[in-house]
């Protein structure tokens, strides 16, 4: 064990990004425990509203960022400065990818549907990151061999034919199939070759003429979204809590 971990994390240098990973994981999943209480009533915990003005974890969370990337910078990357300011770095982007969707629609959307998108967000930072540890490098830089590297040409076109590959994903719709894709080539590759979702950029410009296609396209999307969609709401539930029921708008009254 203590073989692999110097190998693996140690000698490359991944010591600071393994830290900036558990505490980004440990200050997101200890926000949403405090949350979640300070929903339901309970505990200690209130909201911070000095002079009526509710201040959002983001906002601390920013500094913490800010703090722990000029420290990064400072520091090298290497030594107890760069440990410390990746801790603090992980704790601040916890904090504010924990309110991505506010920032994103620029209203406290916390406990709303569109609220899932912070939780689906730090589950996929959190996965790219884990992927990277594991020696997974963006683009599938990867995938060439020491003599390999030394050719810029080769890396070149790897990352470009990587990077291709991942835009036409996002083009057709998965964005997540993108994300993954540009650390993990493969991914990329069946992301582009398969149908593209409704709806989708891809599928405005080459399926409007082909009914055959759209109608597969629909079928494909309907049968992966009933097979997963709830899955991952239930585990969306686990980690970052229920949404509150959407509303329906009050209706206006008639004038007579």
């Amino acid at each position: 064990m203590g073989h692999w971990w110097y190998r693996n994390i140690v000698e490359p240098g991944k010591l600071p990004l393994l830290l900036a990973l558990l505490s980004f994981v440990l200050s997101f999943l200890i926000t949403r425990v405090i949350t979640r209480m300070i929903r339901a009533g309970r505990g200690p915990f209130k909201n911070i509203t000095p002079g009526g003005i509710h201040i959002h974890h983001v906002v601390p969370g920013v500094v913490l960022v800010i703090i722990g990337g000029f420290g990064a910078v400072g520091s090298g990357g290497r030594g107890f400065g760069a440990m410390l300011s990746a801790v603090i770095f992980g704790l601040g982007a916890g904090l504010v990818l924990d309110e991505f969707a506010l920032i994103l629609h620029l209203d406290d959307v916390y406990w709303s549907e569109q609220g899932r998108k912070s939780v689906e967000i730090v589950v996929l930072t959190a996965a790219l990151v884990a992927l990277v540890l594991g020696g997974f490098l963006p683009f599938g830089v990867n995938d060439l061999t020491s003599e390999e590297r030394q050719s810029r040409g080769l890396i070149i076109m790897n990352t470009a034919t990587n990077f291709f590959l991942a835009l036409i994903a996002l083009w057709k719709g998965k964005a997540r199939t993108a994300l993954f894709g540009m650390v993990v080539p493969f991914v990329a590759l069946i992301g582009a070759v398969r149908l593209a979702r409704p709806g989708s950029p891809y599928a405005k410009r080459f399926y409007e003429n082909r009914p055959r296609a759209r109608a597969k396209a629909r079928l494909r999307a309907f049968r992966h979204d009933r097979r997963w969609a709830a899955p991952r709401r239930k585990f969306e539930n686990f980690i970052g809590g229920t949404p509150d029921p959407e509303r329906a708008p009050a209706s206006k009254p008639t004038k007579h």
